[in-house]
């Protein structure tokens, strides 16, 4: 690998910015079906583009961009039966970002949780700032992240920092879409949503129980990954009984805006501690409120009364169903336009990676 530590030369005060953005390969950017992070991540990227950045999104073969696309494989892993291979073909990926990086990029961003942090550690410029997408409280991996605790860190809420407080944490940017990416609906919606993935911890279950109890239908767009397949079949299947409890499947972006908008309330009764929940502003984005559990980013994403209801119980839930109903439904998309459009999520990661180039390059000098 060529290392050459000296910063490029101008100012990135006011410049465009040479961006390498680092997707996972497991989906497509934007990925087909589920994906919350390859879903971000082409968020950003076609906005930083838009904005006249020279972006470059290392990603799978098979994603659509306006940046320069370098594939790291074909195609996305996940849909062609090969996620176990992907933390191995990651690395060629990886490997190529940091070649001669100096002349190539002014920051890299990488969307891969540690895989960047040893090449990160060989060079001083460009910068490397990491978003951590997925959860940080599993013990066996801390000793990673205390080794690497210089690097510079985003995450996507304040909850997600928990379980790492002595990372280098920069900033909480939190997650945004296109503001016209779904329409806003007026209501009133007709029944309860479940979007994602059936797995324990997001207690599609505990959705159900709640729908019966509130009396209203309850639909389930979900995709169930070979791990949790069993839970499926042993805990979530039996449940099932349309037309009250229906599972429809995975569904896509054009889907997703009249099963969210046409719904009461989205279901978001998690139990973990979610480091975002990109569902739950598709959800306000349609004036669609959320009633969830106060689990990892929820009472920082949710405005109890304006964007939601949250509860713990059971009871709690049934009864947030009912207020959730009567909530304006343009509040709840107001909150997202505020708070969550992809411009607000681009403004504050241009500051961040202008910030981080101007120190690199006075600690260079």
């Amino acid at each position: 690998m060529a290392k050459n530590d000296n910063p490029s030369p101008g100012s990135p005060a006011s410049r465009p910015l040479r961006i390498a953005q680092i997707a996972p390969l497991f989906e497509r950017v934007p990925p087909k079906l589920y994906g919350g992070t390859e879903r971000v991540v082409s968020y950003l990227t076609e906005e930083l583009v838009r904005r006249g950045h020279d972006v470059t999104l290392f990603a799978s073969g098979d994603s659509v961009t306006r940046a320069k696309l370098a594939p790291g494989y074909s195609t996305a892993l996940r849909l062609a039966g090969k996620s176990d291979l992907g933390t191995f073909l990651q690395l060629p990926m990886v490997g190529d970002v940091y070649e001669n990086a100096r002349a190539r990029f002014d920051i890299i961003h990488s969307h891969i949780d540690y895989w960047s942090f040893p090449f990160a550690q060989l060079i001083k410029y460009p910068p490397t700032v990491a978003t951590m997408h997925g959860r940080l409280d599993i013990e066996d991996l801390r000793p990673i992240y205390n080794h690497y605790r210089w690097i510079p860190a985003v995450s996507i809420s304040d909850a997600q920092r928990i379980p790492l407080p002595f990372m280098n944490w920069v900033e909480t940017i939190y997650h945004g879409l296109p503001h016209d990416l779904l329409s806003f609906s007026p209501g009133p919606g007709k029944y309860l949503a479940f979007l994602g993935r059936i797995s324990p911890e997001k207690r599609p279950d505990l959705a159900i129980e709640i729908a019966r109890k509130a009396g209203i239908q309850l639909k389930i767009a979900a995709k169930v990954d070979p791990v949790d397949r069993a839970y499926y079949e042993a805990v979530v299947e039996p449940r099932i009984s349309p037309p009250d409890i229906e599972y429809i499947g995975e569904i896509n972006e054009t889907e997703k805006n009249e099963f969210l908008g046409n719904a009461l309330a989205l279901m978001f009764p998690i139990d973990w501690p979610e480091p975002f929940g990109l569902t739950m502003i598709e959800s306000m984005a349609c004036g669609t409120p959320v009633v969830a559990r106060p689990c990892g980013s929820v009472p920082e994403i949710i405005k109890p009364g304006v964007s939601g209801i949250i509860g713990t119980t059971v009871e709690e839930l049934v009864a947030a169903v009912a207020k959730a109903a009567s909530l304006p439904r343009k509040g709840c998309r107001a909150e997202f336009d505020a708070r969550f459009t992809v411009e607000v999520m681009a403004d504050n990661y241009e500051r961040l990676f202008r910030r981080l180039i101007a120190k690199a390059q006075s600690q260079a000098k």
